[in-house]
């Protein structure tokens, strides 16, 4: 059973959550935002589903409700950040407005981000670059859940990476993935509706193929993208690899299998090398490049072409990255923001910690 909020309702109760945890009136805005914008764009794993898992970890201490945020080294197109333990939600946009300044300035700009939390999905920073006529790059490390290629113990994260590049009167490119075959949200939404796991998602601890949603806990672990050496998993492995180094040893976060868990329950893992999870992100300024009217309208080309590419028979068309997000948000906007009952009833006990209510 599922059932529909308008995004004003989400907000509103969103935003006070955050509030009431000790976050600014503009902290909580912008937290609220990014939240909500994975439930507009269909990324129901990144969305309000995950709100009572901030509220874990801020009261298990392990977020920072008034962090000061700073920059700790900086050149000039380059800076890492300092999270001071803060919601993720607020480090990742505060980091990109730094790279977009850097842009602004010199052509490109790209921020590491060391010592901050979970940070939604990534496509939305890197979407913050768009209206600048910029191009934006985000990713970050995460809990590590992902068995390498050959291996039974989990040392990397499902580690997205997103690139939004802009286009004149075309919607902008927008690609935002995991490096796993499937985000560990997708397990959590199966294991709300019971339900087992596409072949080629998770391992158990033996390293053998499983079907078992709840595998994880279970000491099973999720696969790269490619699922195996066979279908390109060296190739996933290799991805995630690189998005923990730029994000985390980079930025002197915690990295690989010491990066903090998301779930409170589970402890921190001991000798951490790096200060809690790690972002990096970037933004160049088309015209860095060459004139942005121009880049732009032979994007539009670009994106034209690849739409209207001959369809294998049966299927509608080509889609560009980014469509079925933007189509989703379109939809949502106008219907409303579904939600499973196991939802709503995790959401309503949150709010009952600082009585809040969520009007359905």
């Amino acid at each position: 059973m599922e059932k529909r909020f308008q995004y004003e309702q989400l907000y509103a109760f969103t935003n006070a959550v955050f509030t009431s945890m000790g976050c600014s009136f503009e902290h909580a805005a912008i937290a609220t935002k990014v939240l909500l914008s994975a439930d507009l764009r269909g990324i129901d794993s990144h969305g309000v589903a995950r709100l009572s898992g901030y509220v874990r970890l801020w009261q298990a201490g392990r977020i920072n409700a008034k962090p000061s945020l700073k920059i700790v080294h900086e050149t000039p197109s380059t800076a890492v950040v300092d999270g001071d333990q803060g919601l993720g939600l607020v480090v990742a946009p505060f980091a990109m407005e730094i790279a977009m300044q850097k842009a602004a300035a010199v052509g490109t700009g790209w921020v590491a981000v060391q010592n901050s939390n979970h940070f939604g999905i990534a496509g939305y920073h890197a979407m913050m670059a768009l209206e600048n006529d910029m191009i934006g790059m985000a990713m970050t490390n995460a809990s590590a859940l992902v068995a390498p290629t050959f291996s039974v113990e989990k040392m990397l994260g499902t580690n997205p990476i997103a690139v939004a590049i802009p286009a004149q009167e075309q919607p902008p490119f927008v690609a935002d993935f995991a490096t796993t075959t499937a985000a560990n949200g997708k397990l959590e939404i199966l294991q709300r509706k019971g339900q087992d796991t596409p072949s080629g998602w998770v391992q158990d601890h033996e390293g053998q193929a499983s079907s078992d949603a709840n595998i994880l806990k279970k000491s099973g672990a999720l696969l790269p993208l490619g699922s195996d050496r066979e279908h390109g998993s060296h190739k996933g492995y290799a991805l995630g690899s690189i998005v923990d180094i730029f994000s985390a040893v980079l930025s002197g976060a915690a990295y690989g299998p010491w990066a903090p868990p998301f779930p409170a329950y589970i402890p921190m893992p001991g000798n951490m090398p790096g200060k809690g999870l790690g972002h990096f992100l970037g933004a160049m300024r088309v015209d860095a490049f060459r004139p942005a009217y121009e880049f732009k309208s032979h994007m539009d080309h670009w994106i034209n072409r690849f739409r209207n590419a001959q369809p294998i028979q049966g299927k509608e068309k080509v889609l560009i990255p980014g469509d079925p997000e933007r189509m989703m948000e379109k939809e949502r906007t106008m219907n409303g923001i579904p939600l499973l009952s196991v939802v709503v009833d995790d959401l309503q006990k949150t709010g009952e910690i600082f009585g809040i209510q969520l009007n359905q």
